[in-house]
């Protein structure tokens, strides 16, 4: 088992889901619902989103070659689009769009598809990432790892949910701000070597 790529695979989705980004808006998502329905909503959320990503984990690549795109390209283009995500998190854009997409949903009743679990959790950024995750260690193995951190990742993004209440009085909004501008430095790091491997792939870098 490839210890380096289960914790480097676990880094990078926990960075682009961001659970403890999302607790607030989870919040807001929630606001006046008693304890019981919002963690029904936390579960259908991250079963919804689990499910999404499992089908780009599993198909994300036959599909990429169906329509003749090679996963070194896959690479650098994912790279890139998680460098902007990056960046969007440290001028904290990302997190005004998630609240603006949150406020348009507020009236619904069960935001536990839509916009929880889609796009908020199984966003571009994520699905982008377990497809470039499958395709860096082909085979059951990488597969099965990459389904792991997937699963690793929703299970700790639904334990924030229910500590929701609590976790934002004790970070704050300017503790959450200060975290998400930590991994998006982080996120700007890990975009820059997926960006790496997929011109080392090509032969322009090494």
């Amino acid at each position: 088992m490839d210890t380096a790529f289960l914790i480097t695979g676990f880094v990078t989705l926990f960075v682009i889901i961001d659970p403890i980004g999302l607790t607030p808006m989870f919040v807001a998502l929630t606001q006046g619902m008693p304890r019981p329905k919002r963690r029904s909503i936390a579960l259908r959320g991250v079963i919804v989103a689990f499910f999404v990503l499992c089908m780009f984990a599993l198909f994300g690549e036959a599909v990429l070659s169906f329509v003749g795109i090679s996963m070194p390209a896959f690479r650098v283009a994912g790279g890139l689009l998680l460098f902007l995500t990056a960046l969007d998190m440290l001028f904290q854009r990302r997190t005004k769009r998630r609240e603006d997409q949150a406020e348009e949903d507020d009236h619904s009743d069960d935001p536990s598809v839509f916009p929880l679990g889609i796009p908020l959790i199984a966003g571009p950024g994520s699905i982008a990432t377990v497809i470039l995750l499958s395709g860096q260690m082909p085979g059951w193995l990488g597969l099965s790892m990459t389904l792991g951190i997937t699963f690793a990742v929703l299970v700790i993004a639904f334990g924030l949910f229910l500590t929701a209440d609590w976790l934002e009085r004790a970070l704050g909004k300017t503790g959450i701000n200060v975290v998400t501008r930590l991994l998006g430095m982080l996120l700007c790091a890990l975009a820059v070597q997926f960006v790496l491997d997929g011109l080392t792939a090509f032969g322009i870098a090494g």
